[in-house]
């Protein structure tokens, strides 16, 4: 409770008087006489003694108060002039808070005019020139930014007050490291990282790692599952170095698959996809095409190399699906199942797997004769896969399907026909326009379902029911007008009965009906007679 002196004080220091104000803000900043102890207020009394001219008020201010405590202010970058005087005044400390506010808060770096920038970046670097390890780091990612493209492009008149090349920018950030600055650390690992530089990266990740397993120690022995708390707990940059590290160790000479296995159970734990994928490869002891590796390096534990891999399948890791069907179609796994092999397979290629992919089409087309979809269901994994540029499956394509291609009596017979024949013979002139697109015979026009034989990927034509003569073949569906007109020419027959007892009739009613519309040539003739002995 305030004292009678300590009311007056407030008396008068609310009159406005500067001497009550900086005696105030004294009595605030450091407790006692009745006052409690409290920086922000004490900064309210010693910013207003500032402003009437009194120079131990932003000394104070400059010493005491840090940049947290501004940083609750309403608009912090205002403070920053009374840490500028207090540096100017022979006070080098202030420089780091001064540039803080400067360069880091938006406010401030919105409202701060070009030289009071550059003034920020001279005073960083006295501060950091004094061993600051704080003032090192902020200058070296000041500096990074000012030589950054886009700075250098739209030539900020501040990057000419602290003149740093590249190298400087290194030996700062190397002295901010040195020094225990996490963040720099993280900056030299990042950097050497980028640079395929594995011993350096080593070298600075190490530590971090090993100070990381230290501290998560106790709380990895507690889980059995992923957890997002530990995820939150780390953080994306320091689940990232582990995750790069173990691959280091892996990649060794002479891999540490302990160590590795460490860091990555840590990542992965951590709920990280590509460290529980690397995890359960490391168990399997395989690659990710389900290859052994690190022979005589301990034997494979496939149950924990299941597990890891199935966590990182259902987070999106097709590749986990595919080395999974790999482990249960090894011959030394006590659990070998091919229905299993199959049903993971199958995940992978779902999931955009092009060696799952070719491998379903392959499958699929060896077993064509246990199941008469399995060639549809080859062809569509085998376009999947040649989109994603196997050569392997581009070459069987070829042997699964036709490709599209115009008919020539299709052509011939579309431009005989006119606008009121067309009206009048929708059907008719709609399996005209099929053959056009996708080459279609006559019989096969006349008689094809387009609702069993539309498969989405191509044109299943099976008229062997009615035409005895015909052969099942599949036809790709390429483009996009190709796949129009089939939803459009769909939707026609859409609610219609298009086999032989339909509107349409049998096949001798179709074709007479071809026959009296559209007269046949020659040519014609021979190409009907051509595929009644195909």
């Amino acid at each position: 409770m305030a004292n009678r002196e300590d009311l007056a004080i407030i008396r008068a220091a609310r009159a406005g008087e500067a001497a009550a104000q900086l005696t105030l803000g004294k009595r605030y900043l450091f407790g006692g006489n009745g006052l409690p102890q409290s920086p922000g207020t004490a900064y309210h009394w010693l910013e207003r003694a500032a402003r009437q001219g009194q120079a131990d008020a932003w000394m104070l201010i400059a010493q005491h108060i840090p940049y947290e405590v501004v940083l609750q202010l309403a608009r912090p970058h205002e403070a920053a002039q009374w840490y500028e005087r207090a540096f100017d005044d022979g006070f080098t400390r202030a420089g780091l808070v001064l540039a803080r506010l400067v360069l880091e808060h938006p406010s401030g770096t919105a409202a701060a005019s070009a030289e009071q920038k550059a003034h920020a970046l001279r005073a960083l670097e006295v501060v950091a020139g004094e061993g600051n390890a704080d003032a090192q780091w902020l200058l070296a990612r000041q500096g990074e930014r000012m030589l950054a493209p886009e700075a250098l492009t739209a030539g900020a008149p501040e990057a000419a007050a602290v003149a740093l090349k590249p190298e400087q920018l290194q030996q700062w950030t190397q002295k901010a490291a040195d020094a225990g600055i996490e963040q720099a650390q993280h900056a030299l690992a990042d950097s050497a990282w980028r640079q395929s530089d594995a011993t350096a990266f080593q070298q600075r990740a190490q530590p971090l790692a090993d100070a990381l397993l230290r501290q998560h120690e106790s709380g990895m022995a507690q889980l059995n599952a992923p957890s997002e708390a530990l995820a939150a707990a780390l953080g994306q940059q320091n689940i990232l170095l582990l995750r790069r590290l173990a691959q280091v160790h892996l990649e060794d000479k002479r891999p540490d698959l302990p160590r590795a296995q460490q860091l990555l159970e840590l990542a992965a734990l951590a709920c990280d996809r590509d460290a529980q994928l690397a995890l359960g490869l490391l168990y399997g002891r395989v690659d990710e095409s389900g290859a052994r590796r690190f022979a005589g390096q301990g034997s494979a534990n496939y149950k924990k190399a299941i597990r890891w891999l199935t966590l990182a399948g259902e987070q999106g890791m097709a590749a986990a699906w595919y080395v999974l069907s790999r482990i249960y179609l090894k011959p030394e796994f006590s659990q070998r199942n091919l229905a299993d092999v199959q049903h993971y397979l199958e995940r992978a290629a779902e999931m955009g797997h092009v060696d799952a992919q070719l491998e379903c089409g392959v499958g699929a087309w060896r077993n064509r004769r246990d199941d008469p979809a399995n060639d549809v269901r080859a062809l569509y994994w085998l376009q999947k896969a040649a989109t994603q540029g196997a050569q392997e499956a581009q070459a069987l394509l070829d042997k699964v399907a036709d490709r599209p291609q115009a008919a020539a009596w299709a052509v011939q017979a579309r431009a005989q026909m006119s606008r009121e024949q067309v009206n009048a013979h929708p059907f008719l002139a709609a399996r005209i326009e099929l053959a056009m697109l996708f080459g279609l015979t006559r019989p096969e026009a006349l008689l094809v379902d387009l609702k069993q034989a539309d498969c989405g990927h191509c044109l299943m034509i099976d008229i062997r029911s009615q035409y005895a003569r015909s052969k099942r073949r599949l036809i790709m569906v390429e483009t996009g007008e190709q796949r129009g007109a089939l939803n459009r020419i769909g939707r026609l027959f859409e609610d219609m009965d298009c086999g032989p007892s339909g509107p349409e009739g049998n096949y001798r009613q179709r074709l007479y009906r071809l026959k009296t519309l559209l007269p046949q040539s020659q040519e014609d003739e021979e190409a009907e007679a051509q595929d009644l002995a195909a």
